[in-house]
């Protein structure tokens, strides 16, 4: 890859970034040596791992990066026999294992999402831990990289000889200070080490009434440090013991050495491993901090798209950083981006290389999910000052040298950046290189991005197949760049605009104005007239976003309290029909009972007995028909409802009311049931279903209708037949059964049962209800002239 254009864009920068999320060395240097690959494979492998680690992090329990220890040089060095590592190498072997067995632990945990753990599965497999191995460095090497007593008998009993001897030592010397005159001592004095040895400080002229040894002295020469000769001995003895300690500890650390020399492959496997594993925690770090989604990869000839992208640089340092969506369909070659100099072009020509060359590389873009970036096989910049002094190159010449080399490299799988096209020379000169560029790189198929002030170059969309413009839109009544990205509309420079908002005196600007050609006046007046229809459109499109929202989040309040009421009305009903119901069963029950005494009662005894049975059959008959009306009525009132339009449009009506119906020429009816806006009225015999809008309601009196009694008890008004159709299956068992309830009670001989064919559920529900009624003798489907599978026919008896 060219690290020239790699440089320009600061993708370094980016790599540091990433690298400073990993926890050890090993890891921030497999950071460091990411680049973009043109592998397919690769880039795919890459992205899914970072992704399973991002879920296992976020996964409960978390699993985090375990720290690498430095030893790849250690481990190089194993190959040469005989040689022994220091006790910190063998330390950090301790440390591998562990890291090694933490992490396969957790890559097999099945607590931890296992799609995520399969893709990791072939790295986890390669880690290597040995119990034994582990377990004779936890017990011969400190947390420090020390050697500890531990790791032998010999060592422990040499270092237990040592310190007795270290103080009898002590004891001698702090006798000695003791026995010292006033005048050779030193104040705050106490036996100390100099150059290996136990000494005490005396005065200088105190030193030959003291003999011995002098091994140091003060900076000033008043004082001197002297190992008196009753010392002498214990020091020797303590020398000897020191030395063999110390032979004793390069014994343990070579036998510690040839324990860990078989497994040197194993472990470097392992500090691989470990290593890129820090590698990807710190790309989903990266990833999870700013937000950025998983990216989809294509060819680059078929074109390619960023949705939000952000400018990563700017997000890491804490600068706001608008959003833009650029897309390329695959007839697209060549944006050319326009408008005043803010600084917005060159952002968007970075943003876009760095977060393909990220995409590339393995580190999830700043982009957001849905992003198609295509696989380049190279990059090529021209951005910035790139002035060369020892060169003795101008910006401009630097200029065409970087363009000299992009026009001899770039293929059409290439991605090209060129910020500023056409500067640095005369305007036209320049936009006449700039333009033969371009349209060069656009018949090679190269994709390429550049940004130019020069209104020529602008007007090259619509003379080459493949290019395209775009801009940033900018704030002409603040002055100030928006850094929206606009595709399809070119921008204007607003230098003139800029001059006059300043203040620039009016004279100067109207002429500035008039030495303007007038083909760039007129396509600076259409631009305008397109940016303000623009930002017409926005507005209206905001408005109507916020008005769909408006209306979206009324939508869901109003469906909620809906469901609410819905769901009250079904427990409502559901609460009626058991308790319904359960009279029902208790009624009868009792007749049974009573039932059962009267055929046992015999003599004088029957007659009172039946009398009193008698009143009790007619009491829980009348409680029986009582549920049942009031079960009716809760299951009329919940199904009709009406709307609160109806409320106002339709006259105060209820069941049982007469009314005059008009489209009977004001025939008198009586309501039997509410259905919504209608009403079920019986006219004579005839049952008719008519607007309620129809309907007067008719406040004379009128003779009250005889209706059939069966012994004490009143029978309910009977129909021949019940229609469910609409009806939930909830809804109409309640119905159904008071229909049949109704039609014993009048000794119909039949019912008939009209609930539609539709999907067949109200069919089945009736079938499995008619069954399991003692007080149905048979059922059948209607015939060709009742109705036919809309219709359930019972024999009732």
């Amino acid at each position: 890859m060219n690290q020239h254009a790699l440089s320009v864009l600061e993708f370094p920068r980016v790599l540091e970034d990433v690298a400073g999320r990993t926890v050890s060395e090993p890891g921030a240097a497999r950071v460091r040596a990411l680049h973009p690959s043109t592998d397919r494979h690769w880039i795919d492998s890459e992205h899914a791992r970072v992704a399973a680690v991002r879920a296992l992090r976020s996964g409960e329990p978390p699993m985090g990066a375990e720290r690498v220890p430095p030893m790849a040089t250690a481990l190089e060095r194993l190959r040469v026999a005989g040689l022994s590592w220091r006790a910190d190498e063998l330390r950090d072997t301790r440390i591998l294992l562990q890291g090694s067995r933490r992490t396969r632990d957790a890559l097999r945990d099945e607590k931890r999402p296992a799609a995520p753990r399969a893709v990791l599965a072939a790295l986890g497999n390669q880690l290597f831990h040995d119990r034994a191995l582990s377990a004779e460095l936890d017990k011969a090497i400190a947390d420090d990289g020390t050697v500890n007593d531990n790791a032998s008998p010999t060592l422990r009993r040499l270092r237990r000889e040592l310190r007795a001897s270290e103080g009898e030592l002590v004891k001698v010397l702090e006798r000695q200070l003791a026995k010292l005159d006033d005048s050779m001592r030193v104040p705050d004095m106490s036996v100390t080490i100099r150059n290996g040895r136990y000494v005490i400080p005396v005065r200088r002229d105190g030193r030959s009434a003291l003999g011995g040894i002098v091994h140091d002295s003060s900076a000033t020469g008043a004082t001197v440090f002297v190992e008196p000769p009753a010392a002498i001995e214990f020091s020797n003895k303590l020398r000897e013991l020191e030395a063999e300690e110390r032979e004793e500890v390069e014994r343990v650390l070579a036998a510690l050495t040839e324990l860990v020399r078989p497994h040197r492959h194993a472990l470097t496997a392992s500090l691989d491993v470990l290593a890129e594993l820090d590698s990807l925690h710190a790309r989903a770090a990266f990833a999870d901090a700013l937000d950025a989604g998983a990216p989809v990869f294509g060819e680059a000839s078929d074109g390619w798209s960023i949705v939000t992208g952000r400018h990563p640089l700017l997000l890491t340092g804490g600068v706001a950083a608008v959003p833009f969506d650029l897309a390329m369909d695959k007839t697209e070659r060549t944006l050319v981006v326009s408008g005043p100099n803010t600084g917005g072009k060159t952002v968007l020509l970075k943003a876009v290389g760095l977060l393909s060359a990220m995409a590339q590389s393995g580190i999830p873009p700043t982009a957001a999910a849905g992003s198609t970036f295509a696989v380049f096989d190279d990059y090529f910049a021209d951005i910035g000052d790139e002035q060369s002094i020892e060169a003795s190159l101008s910006t401009f010449s630097a200029h065409l040298r970087n363009l000299a080399e992009i026009l001899g490299s770039a293929t059409g799988s290439s991605l090209v950046l060129i910020d500023e096209l056409g500067s640095g020379t005369d305007p036209l000169e320049g936009a006449a290189l700039g333009w033969a560029i371009l349209e060069a790189l656009t018949a090679r198929g190269t994709c390429t991005l550049a940004s130019s002030h020069l209104g020529a170059l602008k007007e090259l969309a619509t003379q080459v197949p493949g290019v395209v413009n775009g801009s940033l839109q900018f704030d002409e009544e603040l002055l100030a760049p928006t850094y929206r990205f606009l595709k399809g509309i070119p921008g204007r420079s607003y230098g003139i605009s800029i001059a006059r908002r300043l203040r620039l005196p009016e004279a100067i600007v109207a002429r500035a104005e008039e030495r303007v050609p007038r083909a760039e006046r007129e396509t600076a007046t259409l631009l305008q007239r397109l940016e303000e229809q623009r930002a017409v459109l926005d507005a209206r499109e905001a408005e109507l976003a916020e008005m769909i929202a408006d209306a979206k989040h009324r939508s869901q309040r109003i469906g909620a309290r809906e469901n609410s009421v819905r769901e009250r009305e079904r427990e409502l009903e559901r609460q009626s029909r058991q308790d319904a119901r359960q009279h029902l069963l208790n009624a009868r029950a009792e007749i049974e009972r009573t039932v059962r005494e009267l055929r046992k009662a015999s003599g004088d005894d029957v007659g009172e007995k039946a009398r009193l049975a008698r009143q009790q059959v007619e009491h829980l008959a009348g409680k029986h028909a009582e549920a049942l009306e009031q079960l009716a009525v809760e299951e009329r009132e919940a199904r009709s409802k009406p709307t609160r339009s109806a409320r106002r449009d339709t006259p105060s009506l209820a069941v049982g009311d007469f009314a005059e119906v008009g489209t009977l020429g004001g025939k008198r009816g009586r309501i039997l049931e509410l259905r919504g806006n209608d009403a079920l009225v019986a006219v004579g015999s005839m049952k008719l279903t008519v607007p309620l809008a129809s309907l007067v309601k008719d406040e004379s009196e009128l003779p009250v209708a005889a209706t059939p009694f069966r012994g004490d008890v009143q029978d309910a008004e009977a129909r021949g037949e019940v229609d469910l159709r609409g009806l939930l299956v909830d809804e109409m068992e309640p119905l159904l059964f008071r229909a049949i309830d109704d039609a014993i009670r009048a000794e119909l001989p039949a019912l008939r049962i009209i609930h539609g064919k539709g999907t067949g559920a109200l069919r089945d529900r009736v079938t499995e209800m008619l069954k399991k009624d003692m007080r149905v003798k048979q059922f059948r489907l209607g015939g060709w002239n009742e109705g036919g599978s809309g219709v359930t026919v019972a024999d009732l008896g």
